[in-house]
C-alpha cells in the first residue's frame, strides 16, 4: 500500500510540473490539459489532432487567457460579472454546442473530466476582458446609423445574398513570411480540416469555436472582403485579406438568398450590435498584441 502510494504521487507530481510563469501566475501540466478539455467540449473535432499539436494548441490558449486575466486584474479586485448576464452566455455557450439545458450542459462537461466552476470562471474572464475593451476603445467605434437604416430601407423586400463564413486571423512581419505562413495553413486545411487549422493558427477570439463567424449578408461586408469572396467558391478560402487585427483568411462555407423582409428597427439594432463586435473585436487583438509585448513570460 505505501508502495504504491509512494509511487502514484511521484507519478502525480512529475505529470503535474511547472510549465510557464506568466508574471505571478503559473501554468502546469494539469493547466494545459484543462484546456485542451475545454477545447475538446467546444470543438468535439479537435481530438482528432495528435498529441503533439493539442498539447501546443491548449498551452497556447491557455496562455492567452491568462494574460487577459493579469490586465483585467489591473483594473478590478476580483473577477466577476453580473450573475444574470452571466446565465445568458451560459446558455449561449451550450446552445452552440446543441444542448437544450444547463443540466444537460453540466452532464456534458463531465464527460470531458471538466467542473461547471471552471467554465463559469472561463466565461467571466473571456467577458470581463470585453468589457475592458469596450471601456478603452468605446469612443473610437464608428458606427453610422443612418447608413445602416438606408441599407436596410433599400434591401427590404428584396433577394440578399447572405454568406456563411469562417475565419483565421494570423500575424507575420515580412511579406515573405506572409507566403509561407499562408502555404502552412493551406496545407494544414487540406490535413485537419479548416476548424482545427483555426484552432491551431488563428488569434481571433473565435479561434476557440473553429473560427466560426456565422451567416453575414453581403451588404454588411466591407467591399475589400465582398470582392475576395465573391471570387471562390463554396468551400473554398481567400488569400490573406490585410485587417487592424492582422491577416484575415476567410473560409466560404455556404451561400443562401432570402427575402429580406424584417422589421427596420430589430434589424438596425442586430446590424449595429454586429459591427460593434467586429469593430471591437479588431481592437481586442490589437491591445492584446500591445500588452503581450510587455508581459514577462518565462519557460521553466
Amino acid at each position: 500500500f505505501f508502495i504504491l502510494f509512494f509511487i502514484t504521487e511521484i507519478s502525480y507530481s512529475v505529470e503535474n510540473k511547472i510549465i510557464l510563469k506568466i508574471e505571478n501566475k503559473i501554468i502546469t501540466t494539469l493547466d494545459i490539459s484543462n484546456e485542451i478539455n475545454y477545447l475538446r467540449a467546444l470543438n468535439p473535432k479537435i481530438k482528432n489532432l495528435d498529441q503533439k499539436t493539442l498539447y501546443k494548441i491548449g498551452k497556447n490558449s491557455i496562455t492567452k487567457e491568462k494574460i487577459k486575466e493579469l490586465e483585467i486584474l489591473k483594473y478590478v479586485k476580483k473577477l466577476s460579472i453580473n450573475e444574470n448576464y452571466l446565465e445568458e452566455l451560459i446558455k449561449s455557450a451550450y446552445g452552440r454546442l446543441g444542448l437544450s439545458s444547463k443540466s444537460e450542459f453540466m452532464n456534458y462537461i463531465k464527460d470531458y473530466n471538466l467542473n461547471f466552476e471552471q467554465i463559469k470562471k472561463k466565461i467571466t474572464i473571456e467577458a470581463s476582458w470585453n468589457e475592458l475593451i469596450m471601456a478603452k476603445y468605446s469612443n473610437k467605434l464608428k458606427i453610422d446609423k443612418e447608413k445602416l437604416k438606408k441599407k436596410i430601407i433599400e434591401e427590404n423586400n428584396k433577394d440578399r445574398k447572405i454568406y456563411l463564413l469562417s475565419e483565421i486571423l494570423f500575424d507575420v512581419s515580412s511579406n515573405t513570411q506572409l507566403n509561407s505562413k499562408f502555404m502552412e495553413i493551406k496545407e494544414s486545411i487540406a490535413s485537419i480540416g479548416f476548424e482545427n487549422t483555426a484552432i491551431n493558427f488563428s488569434k481571433a477570439d473565435s479561434s476557440k469555436i473553429g473560427g466560426k463567424l456565422g451567416w453575414i449578408g453581403e451588404s454588411f461586408l466591407n467591399n475589400k472582403i465582398k470582392e475576395k469572396i465573391n471570387n471562390i467558391n463554396i468551400g473554398e478560402i481567400t488569400k490573406p485579406i490585410i485587417t487592424p487585427g492582422g491577416f484575415l483568411v476567410l473560409l466560404l462555407e455556404d451561400i443562401k438568398y432570402e427575402k429580406n423582409k424584417k422589421d427596420v428597427d430589430e434589424e438596425l439594432k442586430i446590424l449595429i450590435r454586429k459591427e460593434t463586435n467586429s469593430q471591437l473585436n479588431q481592437f481586442s487583438n490589437i491591445y492584446f498584441k500591445k500588452i503581450q509585448k510587455n508581459i514577462e513570460i518565462n519557460e521553466l
